[in-house]
């Protein structure tokens, strides 16, 4: 079962990744790790340091979005891992944005959801 999710989480990084492309942004970072966690995605528009979440899913059984089945707790680590990414990188004054990128694989349908979440980085 691990190794099924793995891939499907894989499967869904790289379509994301591929779609994040098609949409004309800069793909800075992948699987970006800390002690505190990860995060998927990092990428940039114009002037926006955006951190993305991936959640895939095979179908939509599940009574939540894959983008609702991402806890407050999970956000609290994007938000930390962000804040550790802006300091190593002394990005002091960036606007930030979190995003989920959805991918239901059986439908190969993509939902990009901007903002989807607070930032509780404080400098």
């Amino acid at each position: 079962m691990k190794t099924k999710n793995i891939y499907k989480g894989k499967t869904g990084e790289r379509l994301a990744i591929k779609y994040l492309k098609e949409q004309g942004y800069n793909i800075i970072a992948k699987n970006y790790k800390t002690t505190l966690g990860e995060i998927d995605i990092i990428v940039s528009n114009t002037d926006t340091l955006i951190f993305v979440e991936v959640k895939a899913r095979e179908d939509n059984q599940f009574l939540l979005t894959p983008a609702e089945a991402i806890t407050p707790f999970k956000r609290k680590k994007i938000n930390q891992v962000a804040a550790q990414y802006l300091a190593r990188h002394q990005l002091r004054h960036v606007p930030v944005r979190f995003d989920v990128i959805e991918v239901f694989l059986q439908e190969g349908k993509i939902e990009h959801i901007e903002n989807a979440f607070d930032s509780y980085i404080k400098f």
